[in-house]
């Protein structure tokens, strides 16, 4: 039992684990609250690194630079981008060191729960015509970076399920499990890393300029994408209304045959359960057409309706929950707590 907790320490550090605790909690309370701010659900840090990166990412992509060229102008900007990260993760770290208190905070700010939730439920009240709230399209457009204008209500409530999906892999799985294992600083150049694969990756389809930062992305994410998977597997055990087959003949089904950069472990998670089909060509907010894959069983459809809004959004909590649950034992398991 000592040899398996040494080796339980040695893989992240037990005491970021309360800190993280609370910015969970944080991340849900103010974001269901607050609702997304400037129309944007994604975590906070993506939001300001968007304000002081986005305009000068956007200029370096030409797309009428060569690939060679667009990929070296990527690396110098991921390079900048990282660094501005560490020093800032620094400077934070230094603050907290004087303040423990704030810690909770700092960390809630790479972390998106409650904004999500809010997001997705306001659209499924303007999709059931139960309120017509003024931004209820537009949070789900900015935030998934998709032009709603361009679609009909089944590519809305498909966009709708895939943001509330993947929030939870790229908003609050990843970024967690990177903070318990390097600390602010590490997680802060992982939410760096997403940031610049949601905002220049296009799916799979900014090939170039966005090529080094997707790759790095990877290297970080995949793991953290396949514990995604299985927390909306177990969640699919205990929300109602989904297929707890649907769930496990998921892994099996699509293994290997969805891309990474189209959160294809996540998707194929929850569209089994769902017996939905999502994914599909979109128009970004940039104007660029996307081609992405269907994801889904064979025999679903990809109408989908305001209904499977509020499944996934059962399927999200539970799966949060669950993660809660997961990250507050490992704490019970060090002898921190004892029963």
């Amino acid at each position: 039992m000592d040899y398996l907790q040494h080796i339980h320490s040695m893989v992240f550090d037990i005491d970021r684990v309360v800190p993280l605790f609370f910015s969970v909690l944080i991340a849900i309370v103010v974001g269901m609250i607050t609702g997304p701010w400037r129309n944007n659900a994604n975590p906070f840090w993506w939001e300001c690194l968007d304000i002081f990166f986005g305009n000068a990412g956007d200029k370096l992509n030409n797309p009428k630079r060569k690939p060679g060229d667009l990929m070296f102008r990527g690396l110098i900007f991921t390079v900048v981008v990282l660094l501005f990260m560490l020093l800032v993760g620094n400077g934070l770290q230094g603050v907290i060191n004087a303040y423990p208190y704030l810690n909770s905070f700092v960390v809630a700010m790479g972390l998106t729960a409650g904004a999500v939730w809010f997001a997705v439920l306001r659209l499924y009240f303007a999709m059931t015509r139960q309120n017509t709230t003024k931004g209820a399209y537009m949070s789900i457009s900015r935030s998934s970076r998709v032009n709603l204008n361009t679609t009909d209500d089944y590519g809305i409530t498909r966009e709708g399920i895939i943001f509330c999906t993947i929030s939870f892999d790229k908003g609050m799985v990843a970024p967690a499990l990177w903070y318990l294992i390097g600390g602010l600083p590490v997680m802060l150049v992982y939410s760096s890393l997403s940031f610049m694969a949601w905002r220049f990756g296009r799916w799979g389809n900014g090939r170039g300029f966005a090529a080094v930062p997707c790759a790095l992305e990877r290297l970080m994410g995949y793991v953290p994408s396949l514990f995604t998977g299985a927390l909306y597997t177990a969640a699919a055990a205990v929300a109602p209304t989904v297929s707890i087959k649907g769930a496990f003949v998921s892994w099996w089904r699509s293994a290997g045959k969805t891309p990474y950069e189209q959160y294809g472990t996540s998707l194929c998670a929850v569209a089994w359960p769902l017996n939905v089909v999502v994914g599909g060509a979109i128009v970004d907010i940039d104007g660029r057409k996307i081609t992405r894959e269907w994801i889904g069983p064979k025999d679903a459809s990809a109408k989908t309706e305001a209904g499977h809004l509020k499944r996934v959004i059962v399927m999200n909590v539970v799966a949060h929950l669950i993660f809660v649950l997961a990250f507050l034992s490992t704490y019970i398991y060090a002898g921190r707590i004892g029963f």
